[in-house]
């Protein structure tokens, strides 16, 4: 198993990702990449999408990259020689483009191909107390190496009653991962986007997700403890304009609803990791007690 790759010390390192299109997740990771430097952390946004979408939206053109998610997976380029600067984003980048999509053919050629991004990243990863991943849709080799790096997962899902199909191959992969690549791995969030509030139809989608996250049939799985965000972020046109001008939502329209929902999303996640680590330390001392 992949334990200790990482550790909860050093850095948070988070997947995103959902393999339904059009849930929100890389505006997700984009805003809450910028949302989370404007909070004074340290952030690194790895663009593990074929299509680029979240270098795009941090500002840098998917067409002209020299070095890029290839690279990192492929060769042996220090990493830091990879990750540029967003700008006035806020944070740093891995970018991604097309070129991804090959690289995930030639990891088939590889030995330990599962967990080559883990590795690949572990020489930065303590530089950052975020790392987030964007992934792609699929549940091909990217997706299973971003599981394979990570604590935690990500899942934004739109309030839709179509919201819940589909998930069971995402769950089952988290949780075949976990056992038997990654045993840190967990299902640590769901957040709902382009959410219409005021309407019958998203809250009572969103108590369907309540319901299903609280199942008892969930024990002695990697989702068996999901924290259900109580942030929502809202179907916002200034969220959906912002990726074609390459800007965050703090860029183009920092007084808009949608850069204060990832402003109090970021607040949210901050806060679960806050109480984590509380966690984390008393069952590190526990430990260290029962080994003295």
């Amino acid at each position: 198993k992949n334990i200790g790759v990482f550790h909860r010390n050093m850095s948070r390192i988070i997947a995103i990702t959902n393999q339904k299109g059009g849930v929100g997740k890389t505006t997700t990771c984009v805003n809450l990449a910028a949302s989370l430097a404007a909070t004074r952390r340290k952030v690194l946004l790895v663009d593990l999408d074929p299509q680029g979408n979240a270098t795009m939206g941090s500002g840098v053109n998917k067409h002209e990259l020299e070095l890029g998610g290839y690279h990192l997976l492929l060769e042996e380029i220090p990493v830091a020689d990879i990750i540029v600067d967003a700008g006035t984003a806020g944070f740093k980048l891995l970018p991604g483009n097309s070129d991804l999509t090959a690289a995930e053919v030639q990891l088939m050629q590889l030995d330990e191909r599962e967990t080559r991004l883990g590795r690949r990243l572990q020489p930065v990863a303590g530089q950052y107390d975020y790392v987030l991943i964007d992934c792609p849709q699929s549940l091909g080799n990217l997706t299973i190496n971003a599981l394979s790096a990570v604590d935690d997962v990500f899942l934004p899902l739109q309030p839709h009653y179509l919201a819940l199909h589909g998930l069971s191959k995402l769950l089952q992969t988290i949780d075949l991962v976990s056992k038997r690549l990654n045993d840190r791995l967990r299902l640590a969030g769901v957040m709902l986007c382009l959410y219409e509030s005021g309407t019958r139809l998203a809250a009572e989608v969103s108590g369907d997700v309540e319901a299903f996250f609280r199942e008892s049939t969930h024990v002695d799985t990697a989702w068996q403890d999901v924290h259900l965000f109580e942030s929502r972020i809202r179907r916002n046109i200034r969220l959906a304009e912002a990726p074609s001008f390459e800007q965050s939502i703090f860029q183009y329209a920092a007084q808009s609803a949608g850069a204060d929902d990832y402003r109090a999303l970021a607040d949210e996640v901050v806060s679960l990791y806050a109480s984590q680590a509380e966690v984390d330390r008393d069952r590190q001392q526990i430990v260290m007690r029962q080994a003295a």
